[in-house]
């Protein structure tokens, strides 16, 4: 028995020690895919086109009323209508919509008040009972929680217009709205989530469509039947990109950064996001979720020090400097830190208990409601179990 211990805890040894410099690897290849992906951003003309904005509410957020008015102080220079869906008649953020209506009284936001569930999830729910009113041809989709900057329409656009492309979804980087919380998960999505996504990206080895915007034409959502089966995959935004891709119509990222915004005030909070982003990635790809053990070396490189200190101390040292790297990256490429640096490395152990709790959660918290996950990748409101 000695003998079967001593050799698995050398299997493990070694894996780790395997893992984490293969994970040093991929942070150095990916700081330089992040500076060429953002390399020479082309020069592009102003817009005309008609487009509708289609925002699902839910609650006042910090800098909620910042994050809509961005979208509508862009550089655009064609009719922009907002959509505003609410489920809530006492939703504060109908306060927050009517106060952008004050503030900007010559832009057309529309409001949709309709408790009406149409599925598991409220934010469909929410964009099927709003889509009615939405008055243009082009329609892009975005999160709450995004604010953009004045060219963001411009070059939404033009890859929008690039042949063969039938959705458009956006990069986006993270920053802390609420205090110490917030922008330790801020940390987490800038300096690695998004970092993963460009090399899926620049590589074709993956086709995201992310809620930090969905572009699309109102024929191509005629065509995947509207909103209406999107309602049961936690994924949402994913299964939306996947059914435009089985029109036969390409997805597109182009390269640019839209803000996501955190407002977690509580570890508890930030630790129940982190487990729905993991269940989320895990109902796309279980083996590629697998295979994200190697973005989170700094873990493995202290498991590596626990069987060989020599060696581990070591990688423990080259994480470091290749997490580095790649900050000061991501940092060039938005033009601004999303967060201190020191908490980069302690997200990154954050990160990889999540990693390996996202093989076991079976529910997620989302919007106030908890929804159970099937093993289809599915999800059911608590109270629908029965059915």
């Amino acid at each position: 028995m000695g003998q079967i211990l001593a050799i698995a805890g050398a299997t493990l040894g070694w894996l780790a020690i395997a893992l984490a410099a293969t994970g040093i690897a991929y942070q150095l290849f990916s700081a330089y895919t992040l500076r060429r992906f953002f390399a020479n951003p082309p020069r592009l003309p102003r817009r005309t086109d008609p487009v509708t904005l289609l925002k699902p509410l839910y609650g006042d957020e910090p800098r909620l009323f910042e994050n809509l008015a961005s979208f509508l102080t862009i550089d655009h220079g064609g009719p922009v209508q907002m959509v505003c869906g609410i489920q809530r008649p006492d939703d504060p953020a109908i306060s927050v919509v009517e106060a952008l209506r004050a503030a900007h009284p010559a832009a057309q936001i529309d409001i949709v008040i309709d408790p009406t569930v149409h599925g598991a999830s409220g934010k469909v729910s929410n964009l099927i009972n709003m889509i009615p009113l939405a008055r243009h041809e082009t329609l892009v989709l975005s999160d709450s929680d995004i604010s953009v900057a004045p060219d963001y329409l411009m070059r939404v656009l033009d890859a929008l217009d690039r042949p063969g492309v039938g959705v458009v979804s956006c990069l986006y980087r993270g920053r802390g709205d609420a205090g110490y919380w917030s922008r330790f998960g801020a940390a987490g999505l800038s300096y690695q989530f998004m970092i993963g996504v460009v090399i899926a990206v620049a590589y074709n080895l993956a086709e995201p469509c992310m809620g930090s915007t969905i572009a699309l034409r109102r024929e191509t959502l005629d065509r995947i039947a509207g909103f209406s089966h999107f309602a049961a995959p936690l994924a949402d935004d994913h299964a939306i990109g996947q059914a435009v891709i089985a029109l036969g119509l390409g997805l597109t990222v182009p390269p640019m950064i839209v803000t996501h915004a955190f407002s977690e005030t509580s570890f508890r909070d930030l630790w129940r996001h982190e487990l729905r982003w993991q269940a989320t990635v895990r109902g796309v790809g279980f083996w590629p979720y697998v295979g994200a053990v190697i973005t989170v070396p700094l873990p493995l490189a202290c498991l590596a020090s626990l069987y060989t200190p020599a060696i581990g101390l070591g990688l423990i040292a080259a994480t470091l400097l290749a997490r580095l790297v790649v900050v000061r990256s991501v940092d060039a490429a938005v033009g601004r830190r999303s967060a201190p640096y020191w908490m980069v490395p302690a997200h990154d152990i954050m990160s990889f208990a999540a990693y390996l709790a996202g093989f076991f959660v079976r529910s997620v918290d989302w919007r106030g409601a908890t929804l159970k996950m099937k093993d289809d990748g599915r999800i059911a409101a608590a109270t629908e179990q029965r059915a």
